[in-house]
């Protein structure tokens, strides 16, 4: 976490408080180093910012490195179908990708 560029992020978004960008960027900032702090962001785009896509697969991870597997799956199906209504094919990819390998990992430890 660089504390010089948080601390402008913050600035920034005191500037524009409903840039979605800049909740993101924060949250990116805490994900290594403060994760409960990066999900106070990403769940607040989830909620205020449904629509950008860029949050679903740092969040759906973020929610499975805290070990809450339910929440991860809703949020990637969330971001599934609001990559396709806003038509974002990379996030789409991206997110699918990320998903299947959440499937299919979730399936090796069933079958342990």
């Amino acid at each position: 976490m660089n504390q010089e560029r948080l601390n402008k992020l913050f600035a920034f978004l005191e500037e524009e408080p409903n840039d979605p960008f800049l909740i993101y960027a924060i949250a990116n900032e805490y994900l290594e180093s403060k994760p409960t702090e990066a999900k106070k962001y990403y769940d607040r785009l989830l909620f205020e910012h449904e629509n950008y896509t860029g949050t679903y697969y740092h969040a759906a991870q973020l929610y499975l490195d805290l070990g809450d597997k339910e929440k991860a799956e809703s949020i990637y199906k969330k971001g599934l179908l609001i990559c396709q209504k806003e038509n974002d094919r990379h996030a789409l990819a991206e997110l699918q990708r990320a998903y299947n390998e959440f499937l299919y990992e979730d399936e090796e430890e069933d079958e342990w």
